[in-house]
């Protein structure tokens, strides 16, 4: 007898926090698992819906796991150098998700728990999915790859999915399709798979997932190319490999990918930006975990794109590019193939900090990269973390001296720990509810004898008037610079110059913010009622810091001299 339909719900959840990308959120993850339970268990049917993009955002109280953050976020700022303030969900409402679950009603539902700050959006979309239907849940993610016992202690949850999903969500649907009366030592078998049987607990070691050449491409069909957007224009995230064969002891790529690096055919990678190029899409996110590891084989991808897309294409990495072993020839490459920002994975310039996380990098390498970027064209992010366990604040410091020092913007991510990642072992940290909720940039980290959470917000402001010092237009010093009068103007005459030119109001108001913090040390927000003074800024920290750069470079090369 055929088997009746069933039907397969996969769901991104809204986010709650204190900001969002709306950028990076095309669901690629949910749109591979689509197109692997297509092909491999067509009897299925499977939607996608996205509750976290499109659905606009709304204002809610700060969970009382993050009340602490309250001080440090607690002025509405206007100006240039503002940080965080209102706590938002991003996504849909708790009533809409409940309607559409209810319109659907799915048979199986797939529930994305990418990061552990997020859990608990994940694990109400379960709750919702229990109370408005019958259907069996199953979460996967990063997050639940790390904590999945976390999860199946909750009622509204079935199953939870270790490591790569595509597998093990396979074989799951075809055993429960089956309904066979063998089903619970058939779930035994799924690598990769927990669940409960009874009060017991059952965590299925994780196994290889499918060989990445026999993946079908993912499967966007359930919204336009259009809802996801850069700078107006639909942007198509993808992938060109899996993993990565670094082992940073912060991050956890291996957890969810396992130990091996795996690579797409060039031409696979081409020919799925081709079908993408023809419903329209004209940007490409390239969301590797190692983009550029085997450099020779990202140097026969962009002359790919070069012959068959020559100057139609703007290309990102915002997920951040190993500089490890780019060179000249792969960056000219890159620039032609349609890349104009290039986002460089620093993290810190303290050599023994790098080494003692397992990071393979050398610093000069770095600066050689940038000066070569800087002259081909491109627009340069060099990210770095803020709060890392072990490093004193004078290596931070130095960090941000040597961006300072160069063309590019700083892209501060203040530390977070993440659950299964070796640091977190090393550090012995017993993570529960609470302890996930910190588990995002915005909480600042883990304090820490080296630094706390308020000198980790204090170098972050720092990082924001770098920045802000390094967008500022050109003036007539640096109209200066260009024609040989000057190998660098200060940065008062600078301000000056700039003032005189009657900027707008939004730079106006960042130079004020920028002058009085140099001054006097003390970090205001911009509000309806006036300058507000952020408290839990530390004006020592800042002057000590501040004191020690002597030049910033501007992101179009000028040399600015603070007279520290």
């Amino acid at each position: 007898m055929p088997v009746p339909p069933r039907k397969l719900l996969l769901i991104q959840p809204p986010v709650e926090d204190f900001y969002d990308t709306s950028i990076r959120v095309q669901p690629l993850g949910l749109a591979y698992l689509k197109a692997a339970v297509l092909q491999f268990v067509p009897e299925v049917r499977v939607k996608i819906v996205d509750f976290h993009q499109g659905w606009g955002r709304r204002t809610l109280e700060v969970p009382r796991e993050l009340s602490l953050l309250r001080e440090a976020y607690r002025w509405p700022d206007r100006s240039p150098l503002r940080t965080f303030h209102q706590y938002y969900r991003f996504g849909a409402t708790d009533q809409q998700m409940a309607e559409v679950i209810r319109s659907e009603q799915p048979d199986y539902v797939g529930i994305s728990s990418l990061f552990s700050a997020y859990h608990r959006e994940a694990l109400r979309v379960a709750g919702l999915v229990r109370e408005q239907s019958k259907a069996l849940t199953i979460l996967g993610g990063a997050h639940a790859t790390a904590a999945p016992a976390s999860l199946l202690a909750r009622p509204e949850v079935d199953f939870v999915v270790i490591g790569e999903g595509e597998r093990p969500l396979v074989e799951l649907l075809r055993v429960l399709i089956s309904e066979g009366p063998e089903q619970e030592d058939e779930l035994g078998s799924i690598s990769g798979l927990a669940y409960r049987v009874g009060q017991t607990l059952h965590l299925n070691r994780p196994a290889a997932g499918f060989p990445i050449e026999l993946l079908p491409e993912p499967d966007f069909g359930d919204f336009a190319f259009d809802r996801y957007r850069y700078h107006r224009r639909p942007i198509a995230q993808l992938i060109t490999s899996r993993g990565c064969p670094f082992r940073c002891s912060f991050c956890t790529v291996h957890s969810t990918f396992g130990a091996a690096y795996r690579v797409r055919s060039v031409e696979a990678v081409l020919e799925e930006m081709q079908r993408r190029f023809d419903c329209g899409v004209r940007v490409f996110d390239f969301e590797d975990d190692n983009l550029t590891f085997h450099l020779e084989r990202m140097k026969e991808l962009c002359r790919g794109i070069i012959e068959r897309f020559p100057g139609q294409l703007e290309l990102l990495a915002m997920n951040g590019i190993s500089y490890h072993n780019l060179d000249g020839e792969a960056l000219r490459l890159m620039r032609r193939a349609g890349f104009r920002q290039l986002n460089l994975s620093l993290v810190s310039s303290d050599p023994a900090i790098l080494g003692g996380f397992r990071r393979p990098h050398r610093v000069g390498r770095l600066v050689e990269v940038v000066e070569e970027a800087h002259r081909l064209g491109f627009e340069i992010i060099c990210y770095l973390i803020l709060g890392l366990p072990h490093e004193p604040i004078d290596g931070m410091i130095e960090t941000l001296l040597l961006l300072a020092r160069l063309p590019v913007r700083l892209g501060a991510s203040p530390f977070y720990l993440a659950p299964a990642s070796a640091i977190a072992d090393e550090l012995s940290v017993s993570f529960d509810a609470a302890q996930f909720m910190l588990c995002r940039l915005t909480a600042m980290g883990v304090e820490t004898p080296e630094i706390s959470r308020r000198d980790i917000f204090t170098l972050f402001v720092l990082c924001r008037l770098l920045n802000f010092l390094k967008e500022l237009p050109a003036g007539e010093g640096e109209k200066q610079l260009h024609a040989g009068e000057s190998s660098e103007i200060s940065l008062d005459r600078w301000v000056v110059q700039l003032r005189s030119g009657v900027p707008d109001r939004h730079i106006l108001d960042g130079l004020g913010v920028a002058e009085r913090l140099i001054e006097t040390g003390r970090f205001y927000a911009l509000t309806a009622q006036g300058e507000q003074e952020n408290t839990f800024f530390n004006p020592v920290l800042f002057r000590r810091a501040w004191n020690r750069i002597e030049q910033i470079t501007a992101l179009d090369g000028a040399k600015i001299r603070t007279s520290n």
